[in-house]
Parts: structure tokens; C-alpha cells; sequence
């Protein structure tokens, strides 16, 4: 049976068996996975192209690195409060709904990415200075951010879009979307970053065109592919996707109360736990910043290089989240809690064996990143105590989609928080003067892991949804 025939024995309380469960949740989540990944070649590529032109150009990406993931996270968060309504109103099989939700998210997200890019540009040319950063990279990293940040629009255009179409079932169309982007990110970065050269092929020598804009040219490539991207998924969103079509849709693009209070209630809580997050980890950053150019290049490296293991847990998470979010709009609570579980442990199975890889592989990993002997080793060293981490990781990934689907945030978040800070923060602070870098990313293990235990415990016994007879 496809795919869209099993949605809609979900919004239409057709019964459905734990292998037709099964297959929905295999059906939504391979292409979601392979869009993940798909990501993070891109950022292996982009890092190994910047990584070439020396550990100084690494380290200035890396500086700003989690700046960037703050800024994101604020525009993130807009599509996740109104894409979550989307769901359940097309669980509840109420598409006209649906469709005013998503006009009225097309004028907040254009509103709050302009005030994100606006403030962000104001602040770059402080931003490396504050973030402990050398002068040798304080100009590429400012650059670099300043360039990231000038693309809110475009980014706000990707994620409404995606998570609209997530929500509407359509995952695979936004995850081929997704791999496209990466390809074209590739292909622009390749021209944009390095000048222009004499490649010796064979008897023959090719000339290859390049701006030479350095780690500048890593970011205009990106936000061109992005670009590119995002105008399609929202043609397709407003004009081919059935549950969100907007053609000849009389609903108005001003938002409503209820709805814009419903979104606060939903991101609200994601919004407060993403930026402080995202302090803490720039307040990490800001713990190894002293630790010199080779610990902040092999952090970011590592960081990119484990990204690869833990991008299919988000995948399956965004599968959860669709369907958990229609079978709570539809009022199936007992077929929520399967897709929750469903969804939790083929994260935990994915993840667990991605660990196994990374844990082997991590040598293999870093040389591809960067040609620098010590980053390579600190590197690999780290991604080996961090793979021990990943199943439990991957528990607190899905976890979070499952309450994010529920549209049950606020409880999920403080646990985020709290984790974060009272367990990473604390213990990288501790450990880092004295082990330098293994202290961080031993740190970053011993939270994640007890992260996703806490999620797991409030899965099985958190009142995260009322049970129905």
C-alpha cells in the first residue's frame, strides 16, 4: 500500500496493523535520511574545500559556527509552530484550515527573518571578538557570518517550506529538494571558493574558473543553492501539494490570534531552548577558543564529521513528528504512542550502528576534512569517545520530535536545558583546563547520554498526552 493511502486511513480512523505502521514509518523516514545525509556531505565537502586553504580558515567558520546554528534555530522555530498546527488540522482532516495556517506562517516568517538578518549583521563585526577569537581569523569569520546571516529570508523560505510539506506527508519531495540544494552547494562553493586554476589531465591541461573568494565564497554558495531551492519547495508547496495548495484559496495571508497563540505556545518553548542551547554551546566554544587554532579546527571538523552519524536519527524524527502530529490531530492516541515508539527505537538501531562506523572510521573521516596531521589526530580521538554516545543520542533526538508532533514542548525543553548546561557546560568547564579538548567531548557524551535517558523515562511514564479508552 503507498504511502498516501496510509495517511489517509490515519485521518480517515481506518485501522491500521503494526506492519502497516512499520511501512509509513520505513516510507517517510528513508528519504527524510537520505536528505539528512545528503546534508552533512555537503557540510563534509564544504568543510574539506575551506579546510584545504589551511587550519586558519577552518578555525574562523568554526568560530561563528554556533552563532550561525542561534540564528537558524530563532527562523527554525517559526516553521515548527505553525507546521505542527498544519498536521494536526490535516490529521483532524480540516485542510482548509490547514491552508489558512500556512498563509498566515508565510507573513510572521517573512517579518522575524528580516528583524534576525537585521540584527545579525548589525553584530558581526563585534561577533569574533566576543567569542574569544584570534585576530588571524576575525575577518573571515566576520565576513563568513555577515554573509550567513544576510540570507534569513531565503532560509525562512526552505524551512517553512520543508516543514509545511513535512507535515503534509510530503517528505519525499522535500528531502529530494534537500539533495539537490547539497549538490548545487557543491558546485557553486567549488567556483566561489578557490581561484581560478590549471588542472593537468592526462597530456592536456583544463582551466578552472574560480572567484577565489576564500571562506566568503563557502557562504555565497551555500545561500545561492539556497535560494534556488527554497523558491521551488514554496512553488510546490502553494501550487501541487494537495493538503496546502493555495489556488483559488480565499483564506488571508493576516494572521489570527488564535492561531499566532498557538504557534507562541508550540515554539515558544523550542525558541527558548534552542537560543539557550546554543549559548551554551558557544559558551563551549568560548571554553576552547584557548585551546589554540587546532582544537577550535579539530572541534568543528569533529563536530561536522560526527554530524554524519547522528543526521538519520533527525531524519526519522521529522517521520515521527508527521506522524505523530496527524494521529494526535486525528485523535488516535493509543496509534500516537506505537508511532512514537516505532519511530524512537529505529533511531536508537540506526544510530547505534552509525556509532559502530564512526568509532572505526573516524581516522578515515577527519582525513577527508582537513590535510592537517594534528587536527586529524585530536580530531579522530574525539569522535571516539563521542561514538559510545550515539544510541542514547539518538533516544533524545526522536524523543524531542515525537513531543514536538504531540505539540507538547514546554516540559521537553527544560529537560534540553537543564542537560545541557548542568551536565555539558559544567563538566566541559571543569574538564577542559586540564584535558583540553578530550575533556569537551568527553563532557558532550556523559550529557548526551544522560539526555536521552530522561527523554526515554518521559516517554514511558510522562503525562505528555491524554490516554483515550
Amino acid at each position: 500500500m503507498k504511502k498516501d493511502e496510509l495517511l489517509l486511513r490515519i485521518r480517515e480512523r481506518q485501522k491500521l496493523t503494526t506492519g502497516e505502521q512499520l511501512r509509513l514509518v520505513v516510507l517517510l523516514s528513508v528519504p527524510a535520511i537520505l536528505a539528512q545525509v545528503s546534508t552533512i556531505l555537503m557540510f563534509y565537502i564544504d568543510d574539506a574545500m575551506v579546510g584545504s586553504l589551511g587550519a586558519l580558515a577552518s578555525a574562523s567558520v568554526g568560530l561563528v559556527a554556533t552563532t550561525t546554528w542561534l540564528f537558524w534555530s530563532i527562523i527554525s522555530c517559526v516553521a515548527t509552530g505553525f507546521s505542527v498546527q498544519v498536521a494536526h488540522r490535516i490529521g483532524a482532516n480540516d485542510l482548509s484550515g490547514a491552508r489558512a495556517v500556512f498563509r498566515q506562517s508565510m507573513t510572521v516568517g517573512l517579518l522575524l527573518s528580516l528583524a534576525v538578518s537585521l540584527v545579525g549583521a548589525g553584530v558581526s563585526p563585534w561577533l569574533p571578538g566576543w567569542l574569544g577569537g584570534d585576530a588571524a581569523i576575525s575577518h573571515d569569520a566576520t565576513v563568513y557570518f555577515l554573509i550567513f546571516v544576510l540570507g534569513g529570508p531565503l532560509a525562512m523560505a526552505d524551512m517553512l517550506a520543508s516543514s509545511m510539506l513535512r507535515s503534509a506527508g510530503e517528505i519525499k519531495v522535500a528531502s529530494w529538494a534537500n539533495v539537490v540544494m547539497c549538490v548545487l552547494d557543491v558546485v557553486f562553493n567549488f567556483f566561489a571558493i578557490f581561484p581560478t586554476r590549471v588542472w593537468a589531465v592526462a597530456d592536456c591541461s583544463v582551466t578552472i574558473p574560480g572567484l577565489g573568494w576564500g571562506v566568503a565564497g563557502a557562504a555565497a554558495g551555500t545561500l545561492l543553492a539556497e535560494g534556488l531551492v527554497s523558491a521551488f519547495l514554496l512553488w510546490y508547496a502553494v501550487t501541487r501539494c494537495r493538503e496546502l495548495c493555495l489556488v483559488g484559496d480565499g483564506s488571508s495571508f493576516r494572521p489570527q490570534r488564535l492561531v499566532m497563540r498557538r504557534a507562541s505556545t508550540i515554539a515558544g518553548p523550542i525558541l527558548l531552548q534552542r537560543a539557550l542551547m546554543n549559548v551554551a554551546q558557544i559558551t563551549c566554544t568560548i571554553i576552547v577558543a584557548p585551546l589554540g587554532a587546532v582544537a577550535i579546527a579539530a572541534n568543528v571538523l569533529g563536530v561536522t564529521a560526527e554530524s554524519l552519524c547522528y543526521m538519520p536519527g533527525y531524519g526519522i524524527g521529522e517521520a515521527a513528528t508527521t506522524l505523530v502530529g496527524q494521529s494526535y490531530g486525528a485523535g488516535r492516541l493509543r496509534l500516537t504512542r506505537h508511532f512514537a515508539w516505532m519511530t524512537t527505537l529505529l533511531g536508537i538501531g540506526v544510530m547505534t550502528v552509525m556509532g559502530v562506523v564512526m568509532y572505526v572510521a573516524a581516522p578515515l573521516m577527519m582525513a577527508s576534512l582537513t590535510p592537517d596531521a594534528a587536527v586529524r589526530l585530536l580530531g579522530t580521538e574525539c569522535l571516539r569517545i563521542e561514538a559510545w554516545a550515539e544510541p542514547m543520542f539518538a533516544a533524545s533526538i526522536v524523543g524531542m520530535s515525537v513531543f514536538i508532533g504531540a505539540g507538547n514542548t514546554a516540559v521537553p525543553s527544560l529537560m534540553n536545558l537543564f542537560s545541557m548546561w548542568a551536565v555539558r557546560v559544567t563538566l566541559a568547564a571543569l574538564l577542559a583546563p586540564r584535558y583540553g579538548l578530550h575533556g569537551v567531548w568527553f563532557a558532550m557524551a556523559v550529557e548526551l547520554t544522560f539526555r536521552g535517558l530522561i527523554f526515554l523515562a518521559r516517554m514511558k511514564w510522562g503525562r505528555w498526552m491524554e490516554e483515550k479508552n
